[in-house]
């Protein structure tokens, strides 16, 4: 699994503060400090910008590719912006993003065809989001795919996101969300590459609870086969949620209990309480995260206590 580093995102009030004084050192060491932390790729979130996206997206793309040789998402709905960072791209970028919606999907693919760019597509039509895994991957089988084979865009520019969605008043897409990547990942020959937003998961949840519900789910989509997240590679404790994951590291307690998630999500199995040492507090926080991640407890902000 890829990381595409998220913290360049107009949400942050200092992105936002450094995009309006044109701070490209702001930006440069934040992309450095991204990168050394194991970033492969790096998101521009800037916003709509729909009077100065054309200027802003090219400036940060030539000034951020001065100090980092990695890809650059380009994440705005704003498609002059996207093609002016495009056309001073040293390499290959990804463009964040497309819908199933007919506008969108009649004049973004072609762009990202003409630029040689990956692209990031959404299951998300003109009725919204679905709640269901199998009709997120329909519009990607129905709508999106087929766009991409019409205008001959290999399969490995087409990452799928089937959307995640906070756990916070929206819990039920959850368990769905890799209930999607998993048929996706078996859907074509050769099948297309997945990506997800991984942070949204804990949207509205408090800080200090965020980290938790991100790196219990990141686990868990890694386990469906996701090929790329949107995160924070600056969590170091994620990290080593993902090397336990990568390295098969079950010398802790903690990390065998990782591990079981792993292998068990993606035998379509959850974890259960005889999985979890119960004087353990810390696997214990693990086994309510997964729970209220399958949609089998109820997320409260006190969850945790409960």
């Amino acid at each position: 699994m890829k990381i595409i580093g998220e913290n360049i995102h107009i949400i942050s009030p200092r992105v936002k503060e450094a995009v309006a004084q044109r701070d490209l050192k702001f930006f440069q060491d934040l992309a450095m400090s991204q990168v050394e932390a194991g970033a492969d790729a790096l998101d521009l979130n800037i916003g709509p910008q729909k009077k100065a996206g054309h200027e802003i997206m090219p400036w940060l793309v030539k000034g951020i590719q001065e100090v980092v040789d990695v890809p650059l998402s380009l994440d705005t709905t704003n498609l002059a912006a996207i093609e002016a960072g495009l056309k001073v791209a040293k390499s290959q970028c990804i463009i964040n993003s497309v819908s199933a919606e007919e506008e969108r999907l009649d004049k973004v693919p072609p762009l990202a065809k003409e630029y040689n760019a990956q692209l990031i597509a959404l299951t998300m039509a003109k009725g919204g989001i679905p709640v269901s895994a199998e009709e997120r991957v329909n519009i990607a089988l129905e709508k999106l795919i087929p766009r991409a084979m019409e205008l001959d865009i290999a399969m490995e520019d087409l990452l799928i996101d089937p959307l995640v969605l906070t756990v916070s008043g929206c819990q039920e897409y959850c368990p769905e969300c890799i209930e999607a990547i998993r048929i996706l990942k078996v859907a074509g020959d050769p099948p297309p590459m997945t990506n997800t937003g991984l942070s949204n998961v804990s949207n509205a949840v408090p800080a200090n609870m965020r980290p938790l519900i991100n790196r219990t789910y990141c686990v868990m989509l890694m386990a469906a086969g996701v090929d790329y997240t949107i995160a924070n590679p600056l969590d170091t404790e994620l990290k080593d949620f993902i090397r336990i994951v990568n390295e098969r590291d079950d010398s802790t307690s903690v990390g065998k209990l990782i591990l079981t998630l792993y292998d068990k999500t993606m035998a379509s199995e959850k974890l259960t309480a005889e999985d979890v040492d119960m004087s353990d507090p810390e696997q214990v926080t693990i086994f309510k995260t997964a729970q209220i991640l399958y949609n089998d407890i109820i997320y409260t902000d006190s969850y945790l206590r409960v």
